[in-house]
């Protein structure tokens, strides 16, 4: 059975208690705000590690060579590609520009890609780039058909008898007459529950927008590295700001905590 003591200075005691209450209040909204900092900078994509594949893990390569790459962007799928050779993944490799072929078959060791490093290595100046020959020029037109290059992936992913996680290097800056068509097959690897990774060449923020909308879920692009900034070995640095944020949590809570003393009082 409780029992109420009453208090004399039960007026002076509640004025006490408001400088302790706006002290938690303060302190919880401190750990609020710094918890919900925290989850902003873990979503952050600027980080070495591309695609997070365990070991021996599987995976489609579905790789931009249309028209509109530049030196720049040459340098990104460079730097992509010794990235992700380090890694201890397998890759199918899809080539596309306005068609799509299967440049190397599933479960390819990823250190095979490092010889196609130089077909994206130019020469000559900055002002004067020189592109190298590589095996496709031939066979493309220059055109952007991004839904043939997701299309052939999504076709040997599902022949797998795991479903591989789909990486997507692009500048996403597809032909307006084949933004239908990709939605469609988008839409598809949604219904089968197919993993996309996105790996963007400088994308336009409203390309970067057509993906994550018509993909959904936590769909995010991650910023290809140039060849000069690309890891030896894939590894993300120490993620300090997410540390220094989630210590600052915990102390906010803990002293929350600790001047939040449970107080009942009444008054006869």
């Amino acid at each position: 059975m409780n029992a109420e003591i009453p208090l004399a200075d039960a007026v002076e005691l509640r004025r006490r208690a408001r400088p302790a209450r706006l002290l938690t209040r303060l302190l919880a909204a401190a750990a609020i705000g710094a918890t919900v900092a925290a989850l902003l900078v873990a979503r952050s994509p600027h980080t070495l590690t591309l695609v997070p594949l365990g070991h021996n893990a599987n995976a489609v390569m579905v790789l931009d060579v249309s028209a509109s790459i530049s030196a720049d962007t040459f340098s990104r799928i460079a730097g992509t590609l010794r990235t992700l050779s380090t890694s201890n993944g397998h890759f199918a490799l899809v080539v596309f520009s306005d068609l799509a072929y299967e440049a190397l078959p599933p479960g390819t060791p990823a250190t095979d890609l490092t010889p196609l490093i130089r077909f994206f290595t130019t020469g000559g100046s900055q002002d004067s780039p020189v592109f190298p020959a590589n095996p496709w020029a031939n066979r493309f037109t220059g055109g952007t058909s991004i839904s043939s290059g997701m299309r052939l992936a999504l076709q040997i992913a599902l022949a797998q008898r795991s479903r591989p996680t789909i990486i997507l290097v692009s500048d996403l800056d597809d032909n307006p007459a084949d933004l239908p068509a990709l939605a469609g097959v988008l839409a598809q690897y949604r219904a089968d529950k197919v993993a996309v990774r996105l790996v963007g060449l400088d994308p336009a923020p409203s390309d970067v927008l057509f993906f994550t909308t018509v993909l959904g879920g936590d769909t995010r692009v991650t910023y290809a590295p140039t060849l000069d900034q690309a890891a030896p070995r894939q590894t993300t640095p120490f993620p300090w700001a997410l540390t220094v944020l989630a210590l600052l949590a915990a102390v906010a809570l803990g002293l929350r905590e600790g001047w939040a003393p449970k107080l009942d009082w009444g008054r006869l």
